[in-house]
């Protein structure tokens, strides 16, 4: 996509920088493409089993293999294995600790960017491992479901560590948003919560005796982290993969009777029937990312354009939802569709914790004269890591 097509600009004192349309777009038009600066899987994730790139996410178990697990069925075979798009003969594995990648090309690029310096120099995972311990330590503070990770800091300090122009480096990530509380200096990002704060310490310190170079010494300061982690959790953008979600997207694609659509419509079903009773929602390879222009679009309650997911990687696509004009700034929802669906006392309360902002946008503006809670959900609707 042209580069002229959007542009990042001052949208007023209250935004700041937002993403806007240079042209006309139809409903359904691809604005922008990218993939992330550093993305990492989401620690209880990757320890569940669900085995993805390790550097890009791209699922490494066959779409069968995939649902077999997710389903509890190991006996169930899926037709049409052309639609499946692993490619396990490009399977690599790092040669010192083995953690695998999807393709050399993946191998090559982690090691240029940051797996050089925290590779753990050993094929067994040694448990005194300083980044061992702290993933450890972070998975006994957040349980799923996740929305960040500490191995994603933990990439953004080695990616610096070892880029050979740091000031550069450093400049990349100094962009993102990285304040700690509100903008009425009222309610600190929930990965900073008041059940964080011994906690946060001994993470601090982990990451510091694992990583400290002399490169970035702000992030290890006790400010300097908060604020890491805050940029981390008001930036990550979630990121999902999923071996069988694709070839359910390729087997619909093709052409058959449609006596045989039916059976297989009916076995597709079936499976994600037996997938939501062993595996809940939890069905992808999920973790989170960072994004140069995904981080610089700002949100709406009524959003028009959705970030996707297509090429089941940590790649990236902005969407359009219906018309924009030139001159109109391009917005995403931060929440889910159900969550934009709440009351906007909610929708207010999980913008405050998780991105660390107020929401003037049209939607909120014409409901501002109606803040009654919509459901009795919505008290228990916050998520706290």
């Amino acid at each position: 996509m042209a580069d002229q097509d959007y542009q990042i600009r001052i949208i007023n004192n209250e935004k700041g920088k937002g993403l806007v349309a240079l042209r006309p777009y139809n409903a359904g038009e691809i604005i922008l493409q990218e993939k992330p600066l550093v993305c990492c899987q989401f620690a209880w994730n990757e320890d569940y089993q669900y085995l993805a790139c390790n550097h890009c996410l791209t699922p490494l178990e066959s779409a069968e293999e995939n649902a077999r697990r997710l389903s509890g069925n190991i006996n169930l075979i899926l037709p049409y294995p052309e639609c499946c798009e692993t490619k396990k003969e490009l399977i690599v594995e790092c040669p010192t600790c083995g953690v695998k990648y999807c393709s050399d090309e993946c191998l090559t690029e982690a090691f240029q960017k940051y797996h050089r310096v925290l590779c753990l120099q050993s094929r067994e995972k040694n448990e005194n491992h300083p980044l061992v311990q702290m993933k450890e330590a972070w998975k006994q503070m957040h349980y799923p479901p996740e929305t960040a990770t500490i191995m994603l800091p933990a990439r953004m300090i080695a990616f610096i560590n070892q880029a050979s122009d740091k000031t550069v480096a450093l400049s990349t990530f100094n962009q993102f948003c990285h304040k700690t509380v509100n903008e009425d200096e009222e309610i600190a990002h929930n990965l900073l919560g008041e059940k964080f704060i011994g906690q946060i310490d001994v993470l601090r310190q982990m990451i510091k005796g694992a990583l400290d170079d002399g490169d970035v010494p702000h992030w290890f300061s006790p400010d300097g982290f908060r604020s890491l982690l805050a940029l981390v959790g008001t930036n990550g953008q979630g990121i999902g993969t999923s071996a069988y979600a694709r070839w359910v997207k390729n087997v619909s694609g093709l052409e058959m009777p449609d006596d045989r659509r039916m059976e297989i419509d009916k076995l597709i079903d079936q499976i994600y029937d037996a997938m939501d009773e062993v595996a809940g929602t939890f069905l992808n390879n999920e973790g989170s990312g960072l994004y140069t222009l995904q981080s610089a679009i700002n949100h709406s309650c009524s959003p028009n354009a959705v970030v996707e997911f297509p090429y089941s990687n940590s790649t990236l696509v902005v969407k359009t939802l219906r018309p924009i004009q030139p001159d109109e700034e391009i917005c995403i929802g931060y929440l889910d569709e159900c969550q934009l669906e709440r009351s906007r006392v909610t929708r207010q309360r999980m913008l405050s914790s998780l991105y660390l902002f107020n929401c003037h946008c049209d939607k909120c503006l014409q409901q501002a004269d109606n803040d009654e809670v919509s459901s009795d959900e919505d008290d228990d609707d916050m998520y706290t890591s």
